[in-house]
């Protein structure tokens, strides 16, 4: 069977979908010698990554949500008529008719609308919104599998999209690279808490940052937040809005770091904080245990499913409920924390990118059926 995986998200400064990519290759390289593989790529990956024998890199220079995407990707996909596709990603080119499989990470932009998540003009985010619902329909009802990260997630698709049969659906739960762990890392000093991920309005961070305030007032301590992640437009209204609260001390903004520094700076951490009001699985929590610390998170439900009893939680609509969870976690006897640690380490080994390029393998064999 000759397959073709869209990797043009590849990378781990496309953050999660990158994660996702960047391992999902790796894996199904190690178990599958008898499929041929067509990898799209673009830029600085086309001429750097290495592919087993079976494998090729093609070049597919093209932006996501473009119109170049959506009018060139086609002709390059046919050109090279594979029997199956595979998209990462939903946004799978509208006027394709081959056989694909696509994964859905999230349904965020269907859930979180408005001035806030954007920053558009108004009519262009409205036609940037239609463009959204237009493609992400098209790939959920012409798609051969949806793969999706969690039960969560299969369950928004299932009863947002009546009679899309739940057989189509899979779900494959993502994994925590080996890399993420925290030993030979630089070791950062003081007491502080950290949040890696996105500064879009659904991560909630504006509340983590008021809740970090909250703590120091009532204990008179100097514990900080860092914060770890892309320097986007996001991240320059939050990094503004420190600045206007005179927080510039108390919050770091670290920017973009390497997986090495990330695992120093989640070990050396007093808690890793996921305020987030939505999600589609929750990868940096389990990394942050990999890592070595603990984790607290909002009492949503995929984190639930996925953390399950391995985290502190809290209400995320309410910067206190965070604080008194911070100040639990800093109250933490040594012998606690060090059980809690030993505990989340074994625990996250259970999500391996490994087990997930398996169920993708057999995804695609039922989907060439």
């Amino acid at each position: 069977m000759k397959i073709v995986i869209d990797a043009r998200l590849y990378g781990p400064e496309n953050t999660g979908i990158g994660r996702y990519t960047t391992n999902l290759l790796a894996e199904l390289q190690k178990i599958d010698r008898d499929n041929n593989y067509l990898v799209l790529l673009r830029g600085d990956y086309y001429e750097k990554l290495k592919l087993a024998e079976n494998w090729r890199k093609v070049m597919a220079d093209f932006p996501h949500y473009s119109l170049k995407e959506q009018l060139v990707l086609p002709k390059l996909l046919r050109s090279l008529n594979p029997d199956l596709v595979h998209f990462p990603h939903f946004n799978t080119p509208f006027f394709y008719k081959g056989n694909f499989v696509v994964t859905i990470h999230d349904m965020v932009m269907h859930k979180k609308k408005g001035k806030g998540a954007t920053t558009l003009p108004a009519w262009k985010y409205g036609v940037k919104r239609l463009g959204y619902r237009a493609v992400f329909g098209k790939s959920v009802a012409r798609a051969r599998k949806i793969i999706v990260p969690s039960h969560f997630i299969k369950k928004e698709l299932l009863g947002y999209f009546e009679g899309l049969p739940e057989d189509r659906v899979t779900v494959a739960h993502e994994g925590v690279d080996k890399n993420i762990s925290g030993r030979n890392a630089p070791l950062p000093t003081g007491e502080y808490f950290v949040y890696v991920g996105n500064a879009y309005p659904h991560k909630n961070i504006w509340r983590a940052i008021e809740a970090i305030r909250l703590l120091n007032t009532k204990s008179k301590k100097e514990v900080k937040l860092a914060l770890i992640g892309a320097r986007d437009v996001f991240a320059r209204r939050i990094e503004k809005m420190i600045k206007g609260a005179g927080l510039e001390d108390t919050v770091l903004y670290l920017g973009y770091v390497t997986d090495e520094e990330l695992g120093g700076w989640l070990a050396n951490s007093a808690g890793f904080v996921f305020p987030s009001l939505y999600e589609g699985f929750g990868l940096p929590g389990l990394e942050a245990m990999a890592a070595g610390t603990v984790v607290l998170a909002s009492d949503i439900p995929v984190f639930k499913e996925v953390y399950k009893k391995h985290a502190v939680y809290f209400n995320p609509f309410n910067f206190e409920a965070m604080e008194l969870a911070m100040e639990e976690v800093l109250d933490m006897s040594v012998a606690k924390r060090k059980k809690i640690v030993k505990e989340n380490r074994i625990f996250a080994k259970r999500y391996s990118w490994a087990e997930m390029a398996k169920i993708t393998l057999e995804v695609y064999q039922e989907a060439a059926k």
